[in-house]
């Protein structure tokens, strides 16, 4: 997962999927009892996703400091609806851990975004970089060169989302 790939890519899904950020902030980091608990349960949490993607989860991943970030993506709102809804061994404790912490004082908080992204209507690239965010669960193509797709064909208007937007100049 390391190998930087040289140049422009992308990253494309051919279906709709969906984009679930999720995390915790450490607000008093010397209670450490109350949060270190949730960062155990998450990890069992993300282990039983990674090995059984039957349930829907594609990957993603996750930024730890005082406020961490788990980035995921699903291949629909109904998957990730149904994981959050039935019993799974390392989900449910996780959450019984979590809601404890968070209910029972101010040192840790939560917060979570959840977009639901049509086909066609997102954009990415990635320029000398090892794949990440959605690359590293999505198919993804060199922009230009002799086997890449052209640039032409990158802004030409879509029936789903028109012209292609461009951030920063990629």
């Amino acid at each position: 997962m390391n190998e930087i790939y040289e140049g422009r890519w992308i990253a494309r899904l051919d279906e709709p999927f969906v984009v679930l950020l999720i995390g915790m902030r450490i607000n008093k980091l010397w209670h450490v009892h109350r949060w270190l608990p949730l960062v155990f349960q998450m990890g069992r949490m993300l282990r039983e996703l990674s090995t059984n993607r039957a349930k829907g989860f594609l990957g993603g991943q996750t930024w730890f400091g005082r406020t961490t970030v788990l980035i995921q993506y699903w291949r629909s709102m109904e998957d990730l609806e149904h994981y959050a809804t039935i019993k799974h061994p390392n989900r449910t404790p996780a959450w019984v851990t979590f809601y404890e912490a968070v209910e029972a004082t101010d040192s840790v908080g939560a917060y979570h975004e959840l977009y639901a992204i049509e086909q066609g209507r997102y954009d990415n690239s990635f320029i000398n970089m090892p794949r990440t965010l959605l690359s590293s669960v999505a198919p993804i193509c060199a922009v230009g060169g002799p086997n890449g797709i052209s640039e032409a064909s990158l802004s030409s208007p879509s029936p789903l989302r028109g012209p292609a937007p461009r951030f920063w100049g990629f």
